[in-house]
């Protein structure tokens, strides 16, 4: 294996994801960053949310990046792989450090700041890859965020869904736009490019009126019915939509009680759909259980930490009612 590779957890992950995971800095008590004096030290990223997700709910997941070989890199290895995740495709370099973000929610809106140009995970590239470790996998998951990180990357992405298809793997594509990473004429053509290698095309309502330029739902439908897989659009009006052959059916989102942290709701429906997935579930079963995942998440502050296991998700369907003491 290559230098600092960890090996771990010899199973065989149902599905398969990868990119970078930073470390997260977030000002105590509400503050903005520039007056805070104590921050909380945290980690977050798109892929790693989705893997926690997943093995939270009951299935085995693989994520692999690369790292500095630094504490905030040895931290964020050691939490994922606690969360039951196999990491044993993970590197960490020391030829470059381990990315970071800060966040604030000033007057409810939220800002993240990214040091992440020349980190570890933008090393990233296609000899990296492991064939033999995604073909064994169910699902690829691709985001839009990895191509963004460096040309390499970008390089890796598109070979990670090569091989993926070559054998046999299905890919899950979320844009997950980030225009703070690249100008959206640059990632037009490569998110709509994956798009239409994707068997699951996962976008939210608001990025596809960005990539294709329109305001118009049914204009945003005609272009999602001639790609050659599922499109599962996020953000409607209290839906999900699902666009399947030319047709478009819902799936009603549940009611959050409260919300406290938007970010990292759409990893938790992802990773609620694959789950739904896994288990064989329709369509429109694994949007709902996404759009559960989802509804739970907002509902805790931190990127993943509010992603349930599979008993608290029976128990909410059942409506068991918590016993307190």
């Amino acid at each position: 294996m290559a230098e600092g590779s960890m090996q771990n957890q010899m199973f065989q992950p149902e599905i398969i994801t990868f990119g970078e995971t930073m470390a997260l800095m977030m000002p105590d008590n509400a503050k903005g960053i520039e007056y805070a004096s104590h921050f909380q030290g945290l980690f977050g990223g798109a892929e790693s949310n989705v893997a926690i997700g997943v093995s939270r709910l009951g299935h085995r997941v693989g994520w692999f990046s690369r790292l500095g070989k630094d504490p905030l890199g040895t931290m964020i290895l050691k939490k994922i792989r606690g969360e039951g995740v196999d990491v044993s495709r993970v590197v960490q370099t020391a030829e470059a450090p381990t990315g970071l973000m800060l966040r604030e929610v000033v007057s409810g809106k939220t800002s993240v700041y990214y040091y992440r140009k020349g980190s570890a995970a933008s090393t990233m590239r296609p000899e990296h890859l492991d064939e033999d470790y995604i073909k064994q996998a169910q699902y690829l998951h691709v985001t839009g965020i990895t191509p963004a990180l460096s040309e390499t990357c970008l390089e890796t992405a598109k070979e990670a869904v090569r091989l993926a298809k070559k054998n046999g793997v299905k890919v899950l594509f979320d844009p997950n736009l980030r225009l703070k990473l690249w100008t959206l004429e640059a990632a037009r053509p490569v998110l709509l490019e994956l798009a239409e290698q994707a068997d699951y095309f996962l976008p939210g309502l608001d990025e596809l009126k960005l990539l294709y330029e329109t305001e118009s739902f049914d204009e945003i439908v005609a272009k999602l019915s001639a790609l050659q897989g599922v499109s599962i659009i996020k953000g409607g009006d209290n839906v999900t939509y699902i666009v399947e052959n030319g047709k478009v059916s819902s799936v009603p989102y549940f009611e959050a009680k409260q919300v406290v942290d938007t970010v990292g709701a759409g990893d938790g429906f992802c990773a609620g759909f694959i789950v739904g997935l896994l288990k064989g579930q329709s369509l429109s079963e694994a949007v709902r259980l996404g759009n559960l995942i989802g509804c739970m998440v907002v509902q805790m502050e931190g990127d993943w930490e509010g992603i349930p296991t599979w008993e608290q998700v029976e128990a909410f369907l059942n409506n068991v009612q918590h016993v307190e003491r």
